[in-house]
Order: structure tokens, then sequence, then C-alpha cells
């Protein structure tokens, strides 16, 4: 139970929901022993009056016992249906209050699980596969309610119900009331041995699930490579064997669980024969009527319910630990990246790199080596290495999307840990290397940094990035739906409606991480002529493989192997023949070989 233990503040936040769930079930319990001594007193009244009314047989008074006793069976028929009636009424109080308590603390739960994703790092995301983050917020979540719901609905109604029908047996005969209840400690044995073994096997069906979903999501999101190299077949093959795995698992888990029912029905079939020999015992000496077995019955078959509901409450509540501990562990992760409270400031674009050194935390594989750079408000710098040199690094790290390791970067003269992150990024226009384009439209998609729709806005930020022409030949415009991952548009169209969504934001700072790999030579020279205006007075980074996107740079960075080796102008790192003149050299062969 330490797991759930995380649930207590919701369960304090919503007590005026509990409270008067727990007297409901207190309520209703009552009219479910009350129906027991009025069954005995009529089985009493039965018993005493018949030798009584065989005595008149033949006499008209016969007719008049007959009648009072049946009427007199009638009103404790009455009573008895009238007590279901109220019973089943405060039962349906009962569900309203605890089973929609349990609803709410769902809706919480998912939006607190959603919500601490969103303060996570860029590395949290890296070493965690999508379809268990999906599996942790679904799944699991709604396992949890089971036992938030359900489970504690029957617990306490178990719990309540155990103490009255209990007292009631000890007030009538206590010698019969412990033989009654002598199968019970057995069950409790039971339940105790099956607890470890139902925990474990639940956490092992959660991890295959998890797998399961990860393997699904990643089959459907790569279905055009799968599809392209006729693999189709393979991922079916595979997927089965996922599926069967869970299966095995699953199965391994009923198997437990269906041991519990027949103990329990066995127990509880055991508790009757014993309340008929011991009562039949009784009723020779004396000690109790005819009437108090048949009440005991009654007893003895208010408790069977519960009983057989107490294997599959355990197991729901084991099942919910185990799923509560895998959401504990997410909760409980802290992001790499503080967020200190600062207060919000306006950028002007100064950045500088003081001997900055960076390693993935996740692969231990070192992008930068001591790089220091400085880039003054409305310069325009690039970026260019080959592939793997720490070009994309050191975005991520303008971006804050990591810390680095050592070194230190200042933004206006400030450390970049000290600014306000929600605030900078907000001034800081991005636009990455692999590109993410919504399912949504292709205006809500350039407009993603507002909640309020600027068409002419969105319009013009779609003239700056050379796709304004593409998106009025759709049929719906910008209002065309873009498919999953932006399947919908082609390569070069997704990093246009890529850059035209940074651009909608007016940033201070642009960033583009070789943004413009998927366009032609004349797209990207339009572009970079439409850009010139945005970039205007605004410190832009540009990060590239060819130099022909590059070379009218303000200053351009030559990296190698995560450290600098050459920076300067085109016309400098020109005239020095060495990194920047070979690339710029291979390229033009390239180019004249692409022509030829």
């Amino acid at each position: 139970m330490k797991h759930l233990a995380y649930l207590n503040k919701y369960f304090w936040k919503y007590r005026w929901r509990l409270i008067p769930g727990i007297l409901f079930v207190i309520i209703s319990n009552i009219f479910g022993v009350l129906p027991a001594p009025v069954i005995r007193l009529s089985f009493d009244l039965v018993t005493e009056n018949i030798s009584i009314y065989h005595l008149y047989h033949g006499f008209e008074r016969q007719k008049i016992i007959y009648n009072l006793l049946g009427d007199s069976l009638l009103l404790f028929g009455a009573i008895v249906l009238l007590m279901a009636v109220l019973r089943g009424l405060f039962l349906f109080f009962m569900r309203q209050t605890i089973i929609l308590m349990s609803r709410h603390i769902e809706y919480d739960l998912k939006n607190e699980i959603y919500a601490h994703y969103q303060l996570l790092s860029l590395a949290f995301y890296r070493r965690n596969n999508t379809g268990d983050l999906m599996n942790r917020v679904t799944e699991d979540v709604s396992r949890v309610r089971m036992y938030l719901g359900p489970s504690i609905m029957y617990a306490i109604n178990t719990a309540v119900l155990f103490l009255m029908v209990i007292y009631a047996m000890l007030l009538v005969n206590v010698r019969l009331a412990i033989f009654s209840l002598l199968p019970l400690p057995v069950l409790a044995l039971a339940i105790y041995l099956v607890n470890t073994e139902i925990n474990h096997r639940s956490e092992r069906i959660q991890e295959r699930l998890s797998g399961l979903s990860s393997f699904v999501q990643e089959s459907f999101s790569g279905i055009r490579v799968i599809k392209s190299y006729v693999r189709e077949n393979f991922i079916t093959g595979s997927f089965r064997t996922e599926s069967e795995a869970y299966k095995t698992d699953s199965l391994s888990l009923v198997k437990v669980q269906a041991l519990f029912y027949p103990v329990m029905l066995l127990l509880a079939g055991m508790s009757t024969l014993i309340t008929v020999y011991v009562g039949g015992i009784e009723v020779m000496k004396g000690n109790i009527t005819a009437g108090n077995i048949a009440e005991f019955i009654v007893y003895v078959n208010l408790l069977t319910f519960p009983v057989l509901s107490l294997g599959w409450v355990t197991s729901l509540i084991q099942r919910a630990a185990a799923s509560q501990k895998r959401i504990n562990e997410y909760l409980q992760t802290v992001s790499e990246i503080d967020q200190p409270k600062a207060p919000e400031i306006d950028i002007k674009g100064n950045i500088e790199f003081k001997n900055v050194s960076f390693t993935y935390p996740d692969t231990g594989i070192t992008a930068l080596k001591e790089v220091s750079f400085s880039v003054a408000p409305g310069e325009l710098i690039a970026i260019i290495g080959r592939t793997g040199s720490g070009k994309s690094t050191i975005a991520n790290l303008l971006m804050r999307m990591y810390d680095c390791t050592s070194g230190e970067i200042l933004i206006d003269g400030k450390p970049i840990q000290t600014l306000n992150l929600e605030n900078y990024r907000a001034q800081t226009g991005f636009v990455p290397q692999e590109v993410f384009l919504f399912s949504d439209t292709i205006a809500n998609n350039i407009a993603f940094s507002v909640d309020k729709m600027d068409m002419p806005r969105v319009e013009q930020a779609a003239r700056s990035a050379a796709v304004y022409d593409n998106i009025a030949a759709f049929d719906e415009g910008f209002l065309t739906m873009i498919g999953e991952r932006g399947v919908t548009l082609s390569g070069g169209q997704k990093q246009r409606v890529s850059i035209a969504r940074a651009v909608f934001k007016q940033p201070k700072i642009l960033i583009f991480d070789d943004c413009l790999s998927a366009v032609d030579t004349k797209t990207e020279e339009e572009i970079l002529n439409n850009l010139g205006e945005v970039m205007r007075g605004r410190t832009s980074l540009l990060i590239a493989h060819r130099i022909s996107t590059i070379k009218n740079a303000d200053k351009i960075i030559v990296l190698d192997n995560g450290k600098i080796v050459e920076q300067g102008t085109h016309n400098e790192l020109i005239n020095l023949k060495k990194v920047y003149f070979e690339l710029y050299e291979k390229q033009l062969l390239e180019e004249s070989e692409s022509v030829n």
C-alpha cells in the first residue's frame, strides 16, 4: 500500500464525497442486516403456531388462525421487501458518491501526469519510449481508478458488513457464531499467500503492455518504410510474438485469480453446513430456536458476496499498486533542466558561448569540446560541419533542451540557467532538423505559438517561408488538414511550414537547424531572400550543410569533432584554404557533376 499512499491527497480533496459514501455504505448495510431478525420472527411464528393451527382442526377458529398467520407473514414479507428497496436506494447513493469520486480523481491524476510530462527535459524523452509514456497515463491510471472506486467501495462495504453481521451473530449465540466463522481465517491465509504472486504478475503484465503499445505505435509511425521494404509479414509475426507473450502473462494471472473463487465458494458452503449442524445441536439443547438457524443462514449468505469479492478486491488493489508504482516512478522523476522563477525580460539577442563542453547523459557521447564564440544582437551567424560534428547540439543547448556539462552560455550577459525559461523560449524561434507538424490545419500549425488566430500574420509568415503558393493551391487553402506527422505535405513543404511557424512568433532569436535540406537551391534562395527582411534586427543562428546557404552570414563557424576549427566570413575562410575551403570545393564539384 506504500505506493498507493500517494493518492491520499486526493481522498482529502474529495473527502466530502468519500464521507457521505461511507455513511451510505453503513446505512445500506443496516437495511441489509435487519431482514435477518424479521425472517427469524416469521420462521418462529410459523413453527410455534403450526401446532395450534392443527389443534383446531375442524373448528371455525382454525380459519381465523390461518388468516392471522397469513397476514403476519405478509406483513413480515412487506417489511423485508421495504428494507431491500431502501438498501438498494442507499447502494445507489453509495455508488453515486464513491464511484464518481474515483472518476474525478482519475481526471486529476491524468492531468497531473501529463502536466509533469511537460516539465521533463528532452533527455527524459530520449530514455523512454512513447508507448510506455502513453500506457502510464491511460492503462495504469485506469487500473488505479478501479482501486479508487470499486475496490474501496467493496472494501468498506465488506468491513462494515462483517462487523455488523458478526456482532449480530454473537448476540444470538456465541458458540454458533464461532463455528460459522471458522473458515474465515483459512480464507485470510489463502489471500495472504497469493497476494505477492498477484503483485508480481501484475507488474509483468503492465511491462508487457507497455512494450506492446510501443511496438504498435512505432509500426504505425513507420508504415511507409514497412511497406517499402515489404516487411508486413515480418512485422505481423513480431506483433504476434509480442501479443503471445502478453497473453501468456495474462493467463498466468488469471490462473491465480481463478483459484480464489472455488476456494471461497467452498469455504462459504462449509459455513452454511456448519451453521445447520451446530445450530441443530443448539436447538436440541434449547439454547436457540429453529428461527435462529434461519437467521444465521441469512447472515452467512450476507457474508458470501463480501467473501467472494474479497479476492477480486485484493487483485484490484495489487494491480493498482503495481500501476501506481510505475506512475510514481515518472512523477518522482526530476527534470535535469531547472526552471527558476526569474522575472520576465525582453531579450536583445546577445549570445556568448564560453568554453562550452557537452556530453549526452543517455549515451555518454561528447558532442562539444570547449566551444567559444559570441553573436552580437542582430547578427547572422552560420555553423557548418560534417555530420556528427555537434551543430545540432549547439541549437539544443541554446534552446536549453539540455544544460552544458561545463562552461557557460550567456544571453545578454546573463547565464542561460538564470533566465525565466518560458519567457526566454517564447522569444526564441526554433526550426528543428526533424520537422514535426501536428494533425491539424496548416493555419493552426503556423500559428501554434499563440492562442488567437491572426490570418494576415499567418499568410505573411507563409510568404516569408516561400510556401504561400503551395498552400493556396490546396482546395481548402490554409484550412487544409495535415495528416499525422505532416504526411499530407512533401518534405520541402513540411520544412517551409515549420519555418513559417518560427517566423510567425516574431522572435528576438531565430535558430534554423539545417531546415533547408529538403528544398532545392532556387527555393532555398527565395526563402533566404524573404527571411533577410524577417531576420533584420534579430539574432539568427543558421545551421546548414550547404555552403550556398550560409555564405552571406556575418560570421561562419566551422565545427569538426565537437571543436571549432575555423571561424570568420565566407571570404576569410576561403582565403585560409583549410577545412571550409575543402568543403566548398567538394560541394562545387558535386554541383557541377549533378549538372552534367
